[in-house]
């Protein structure tokens, strides 16, 4: 992942971005989400704060810390952002996003199928580089694991969103001459992304960009 930046929700009285970092939340928002985006919540946004800090210096979001840390009870942080599994994902996802506008920005002198294998390539590749995010990995692999690979939070439903709006956008509505569907090939390479991403806690090897930039350009018929 890139350095950490502001979350970029975006207010629903601003025009609709349709960038690569607006894809995922507009596919699936969630309340806390929502309360981001709205500038009415600052209490919400207080703590989402304090939590993506303690991340990304590599700490464990432990509720009843972040209670004490913030001056309030349990009960208002759960209120305000909601479970640990839901605030989690929104910090994962916010992480993720700029993340992937880094990598839209560094492949754009790319085309088509080469584009989209090369900026997922990249993502992936800061991913696994990303210190924090394999220290999460590894203090909590099976929450890791449910929250990033599975329909237990929006995560990979924002990914799987995100990797269509890169196939429509870069391959069209008929990729490969309808070959096949855009949903179908974004969720082969969400799989693809995913496999070489957690490959330590699904297979037990090592992580490798180089792995899934061969498996993206050979599903994408890149030569």
């Amino acid at each position: 992942m890139s350095s950490p930046e502001p979350p970029t929700s975006t207010p629903t009285s601003t025009p609709v971005d349709s960038s690569i970092s607006a894809v995922g939340l507009r596919a699936a928002p969630t309340r806390l989400s929502a309360r981001l985006a709205d500038t009415t919540h600052p209490d919400a946004r207080r703590a989402f704060d304090l939590a993506r800090e303690t991340f990304v210096s590599g700490g464990r979001i432990d509720m009843g810390s972040l209670a004490t840390a913030l001056g309030v009870d349990r009960t208002s942080v759960f209120r305000w952002v909601g479970n640990r599994d839901a605030l989690l994902s929104e910090v994962l996802w916010s992480l993720a996003v700029p993340t992937l506008g880094q990598a839209d920005r560094a492949t754009a002198d790319l085309e088509g199928a080469e584009r989209v294998a090369a900026l997922l390539t990249r993502f992936a590749g800061d991913l696994i580089a990303a210190g924090y995010f394999r220290e999460f990995l590894r203090r909590e692999p099976a929450r890791a694991l449910r929250l990033l690979t599975t329909k237990a939070s929006p995560i990979q439903h924002r990914y799987t969103a995100t990797a269509e709006w890169l196939v429509r956008t870069h391959l069209g509505d008929d990729p490969f001459d309808g070959a096949i569907d855009p949903p179908t090939l974004a969720y082969l390479l969400v799989r693809v992304s995913e496999s070489f991403t957690y490959a330590d806690l699904i297979a037990g090897e090592e992580p490798s960009p180089d792995d899934a930039r061969t498996a993206f350009r050979h599903l994408l018929r890149v030569a």
